[in-house]
């Protein structure tokens, strides 16, 4: 018989040999502490046996001798009597007091106890009844109890009471016995768990663990397709009831499975219709999605083309120097390419592409932004107030990608500022401030228009894409959900606050660099 350690088997013993014991052990403590009270018992009777003896003898001696009670302080009779009465009752100590209390024989080493003989004689004397008093800690069989036992009782003669007398013995006997009896019980307790558990394991194997057995060589060897076999012994307990659950089991997903064959079979040709049908969808998605870009694209690209019809006129004006015709050139080229990075950005839209990033700095990207903006004629009337507040201003981003998100919130201010009666009802400036502060790992942004604002039904649309306030032809509203987008993939945040007719403010947080969290 083979065990393994993490077998059925080997568990079975362990826990049956754990709770035999356990209950062995138990019954040993409970038959232990009725046997030790049993003993202490009989040795009380016995003291109170040689107390009464010693109270005849007493009376006796004072009837036949003729002499008085404290006589026997100095008579050695007394003491062989008392002696020859102990013998193998195990109290060795005795003293007697008189019925005031004065101690008039005493007999035994009494080495200690001595002071609570004399209590226990006087309490004795007190009640007239036996008293028992237990003192000093000895080791007993299992735990710890009392080393020595007083006995008193009372002396009376004629009816009367003269003395009372106290007998000492150690219970050290009596704990000698019981651990003597304790090895024997031990030994049996250890036969009868060995007993226990080989019958133990004999009978669970042949009713648990055998058929356990083998049902898993059953489900092991089983195979698709045959029927299953039949125990030889089939019972009409636990197992025999989970033999025949499994049988059942086995032959229900023997059934399901050629049911969900048949289904798998009908959802393939299903899905496959679908797919076809999805392909149509996105071809005609993908036609409706190039008419919608192509709008897009056209008023993404307004705003670099304004800048360079701007700079071809003043080209035209004539006037300038060498130097500042090479400048205006490089501006109109560096915003042809961005034209070129605007389509790329638009069309990956909905698909966002791996862009080139790298350490940018915000304040020199808004600086050089203002410069280019400066000069159009729709900033013509329109005073840009740059505020660098940020102590650290370095991000991780595509900088035409920045450039472009700081661009369309610009473009849109100078929009709203521009629109009829904005900024005028009341004579405020046209004003633009950007402002820059820290916000935790954040720099934080805040483009502040005085504007003619944004109603407040409108401000949660308007980083939808193609949602728009503008005027048909205005605008498409691609500007802003470019920019969500923009900001959002850089794990940023961007939000807007207006109030009617008094501006708007676009917020824009954007994670610092970190080198080591880039």
């Amino acid at each position: 018989m083979r065990f393994s350690f993490y077998s059925l088997r080997t568990g079975i013993v362990a826990n049956l040999a754990f709770l035999i014991i356990s209950a062995m052990l138990l019954i040993n403590v409970v038959m232990v502490k009725f046997a030790e009270r049993d003993l202490i018992h009989n040795k009380i009777e016995r003291g109170r046996l040689l107390l009464r003896m010693l109270e005849k003898y007493v009376g006796y001696a004072l009837t036949e001798n003729q002499i008085d009670l404290t006589d026997f302080g100095s008579s050695h009779s007394l003491e062989r009597q008392f002696a020859q009465f102990s013998e193998g009752s195990g109290f060795s100590e005795a003293l007697m007091i008189s019925r005031e209390g004065t101690q008039f024989f005493s007999m035994g080493s009494w080495s200690e106890g001595k002071k609570e003989a004399l209590a226990i004689s006087r309490e004795a004397l007190a009640t007239k009844k036996v008293s028992l008093d237990f003192y000093g800690s000895a080791w007993g069989v299992i735990w710890l109890a009392h080393k020595r036992l007083n006995v008193a009782a009372p002396i009376f003669f004629d009816g009367r009471l003269i003395a009372a007398a106290t007998i000492s013995a150690s219970l050290d006997p009596v704990y000698q016995t019981l651990r003597e009896s304790e090895k024997v019980i031990l030994v049996y307790i250890f036969l009868n768990t060995i007993v226990l558990v080989l019958v133990g394991i004999y009978l669970l194997s042949r009713i648990v663990v055998k058929p356990i057995h083998t049902l898993l060589r059953i489900t092991e060897e089983f195979k698709e397709g045959e029927p299953f076999p039949q125990l030889a012994d089939e019972s009409r307990n636990e197992i025999g009831h989970l033999f025949r659950s499994l049988n059942m089991m086995l032959k229900r997903l023997e059934e399901n499975k050629k049911e969900l064959k048949s289904h798998i079979a009908s959802l393939e040709k299903a899905n496959e219709e679908i797919r076809k049908a999805q392909d149509e969808i996105i071809r005609s998605e993908k036609l409706a999605s190039v008419g919608r870009l192509a709008t897009g694209v056209a008023h993404e690209i307004g705003n670099p083309i304004g800048i360079i019809l701007g700079y071809l006129e003043l080209l035209k004006k004539g006037g300038l120097t060498q130097e500042e015709e090479n400048d205006f050139l490089n501006r109109i080229e560096s915003e042809i390419t961005r034209i070129n990075d605007i389509i790329r950005q638009l069309l990956d839209f909905s698909r966002l592409t791996s862009d080139e990033r790298r350490e940018t700095s915000v304040h020199k990207l808004i600086s050089d932004l203002v410069d280019l903006l400066k000069p159009q004629p729709m900033m013509a009337n329109i005073k840009i107030k740059p505020v660098f507040e940020a102590a650290r201003d370095t991000v991780w981003a595509d900088p035409n990608q920045l450039k472009q998100v700081f661009l369309n919130i610009i473009i849109n201010a100078a929009d709203a500022i521009g629109v009829e009666g904005a900024s005028d009802a009341d004579d405020r400036p046209k004003e633009l401030s950007i402002k820059t502060s820290a916000a935790k790992d954040s720099i934080e942004l805040r483009f502040a228009d005085t504007g003619s604002g944004i109603p407040e039904e409108d401000l949660d649309h308007i980083f939808d894409p193609f949602y728009t306030t503008k005027e048909p032809g205005k605008g498409t509203g691609m500007g802003l959900s470019v920019c969500y987008r923009i900001v959002e993939g850089m794990g940023g945040t961007i939000h807007a606050e207006s109030t009617l007719g008094k501006g708007t403010t676009f917020i824009v947080s954007i994670p610092l660099y970190e080198k080591e969290n880039k």
